[in-house]
């Protein structure tokens, strides 16, 4: 038996992963799947986006650079500016990633210090994964925090003495998988938090542009020292596949991070950021996009609600978070819809605490036919 790092034997598979093997078996064993576990929707990527990425693979192949082409960085301050109103330098406040769940796991190598007192990692919970195994791989302590019923989380609730040995504190908003939206007050005050007790605060914003109404607004927008936010055009453009996102903010560890980035060989293809600069460029397709899934989002919903299911009251990202009905909790009911072929999230592959039992996640990834097929084969259990 090889030796390996003991964290791959105390983990648990990937949830994601595991949710993907599912979805395969019940393809194999025949019948309609209908695919709400993922978060990797079935509308097409933008034609436009398609093309940019075909216009710019080159005859010969060099190695991408970490910091990107100056086009896809001035791409991505022009969108913060349009979106949020804010000021982003493209040279030294940007910096291109492969998606943000490989930007979530590195951040924390570049932070902890695995001998210092202060190598806490506080994240919400539930969460995304990633939150935890990146801060557990850099040598750090992970802390989860349950969130209350409203499915905010509050940092400046949190003890004294826990932020003391605290070094990032990780928010999302709007949040994976609740819904639930941060406003600036709440924003400026967890800002503050941090800059008193010199944690680094992260900000993950990949669902910024998933809302039915009103924008949710950016930690940017409050301040940029000790700050970094993470975006994605994963949900945005429909671009899973693409891998392609970003880091703003503090200059200082924007730097920091692109040192860290030459190491681990993880800097997007210059052809991705050429689709990523087409994508960033545009907001139409973004809000054509948003259109599709808000349709989604009141159909899933109002079935949710119609078999007396409890969904949390949100209208922001790409999730629906509903409660598991009596009888059930969300392990067992999951298992159930499975039998029907309908795949979604047991809470509990989400968080670590009481917060997630007994809730469940619906990523809205079929289109609005494969919905309403949906609703009827779980209207028949």
């Amino acid at each position: 038996m090889p030796r390996t790092n003991p964290l791959l034997e105390r983990l648990d598979a990937y949830p994601m992963a595991a949710l993907v093997s599912a979805a395969r078996r019940l393809r194999e064993a025949g019948g309609p799947v209908f695919d709400f576990g993922l978060g990797d929707p079935d509308e097409p990527t933008p034609a436009f986006i398609r093309q940019a990425l075909r216009d710019a693979v080159p005859e010969g192949s060099q190695y991408p650079t970490v910091r990107g082409s100056r086009d896809v960085r001035r791409a991505i301050a022009a969108y913060l500016e349009r979106r949020f109103g804010v000021t982003i330098d493209p040279d030294t406040q940007v910096l291109p990633t492969s998606g943000s769940k490989e930007a979530v796991f590195h951040l924390p190598l570049a932070a902890i210090d695995p001998a210092a007192p202060d190598r806490t990692v506080i994240f919400p919970d539930p969460s995304y994964p990633a939150y935890e195994r990146g801060t557990l791989f850099a040598g750090g302590q992970p802390h989860a925090v349950p969130l209350p019923a409203d499915w905010r989380f509050r940092p400046w609730e949190l003890d004294p003495a826990l932020l003391a040995r605290t070094r990032i504190l990780f928010i999302n908003s709007p949040h994976n998988p609740s819904g639930a939206v941060a406003g600036l007050e709440d924003l400026r005050r967890t800002h503050q938090l941090c800059l008193d007790h010199d944690i680094l605060l992260v900000a993950d914003e990949c669902y910024a542009d998933m809302y039915d109404h009103q924008a949710p607004p950016s930690l940017l927008e409050v301040g940029l020292d000790n700050v970094l936010v993470i975006h994605s055009l994963s949900k945005r453009s429909g671009m899973t596949g693409y891998r392609s996102g970003f880091l703003a903010g503090d200059p200082r560890w924007i730097q920091l991070l692109a040192e860290l980035r030459t190491n681990p060989g993880v800097a997007p293809q210059d052809f991705v950021n050429a689709a990523a600069a087409a994508a960033w460029s545009d907001d139409a397709h973004a809000a054509q996009r948003r259109g599709t899934f808000t349709a989604k989002r009141a159909l899933m919903r109002a079935f949710l609600e119609g078999i007396g299911l409890e969904v949390a009251p949100s209208q922001a990202t790409f999730y629906l978070w509903f409660r598991a009905p009596q009888g059930h909790d969300d392990a067992s009911y999951a298992e159930l819809l499975r039998g029907a072929g309908i795949v979604v999230v047991p809470g509990r592959m989400l968080g670590s605490t009481h917060a997630c039992r007994g809730w469940l996640r619906l990523a809205l990834v079929p289109d609005l036919a494969g919905c309403k097929a949906a609703c009827e084969a779980w209207a028949a259990i």
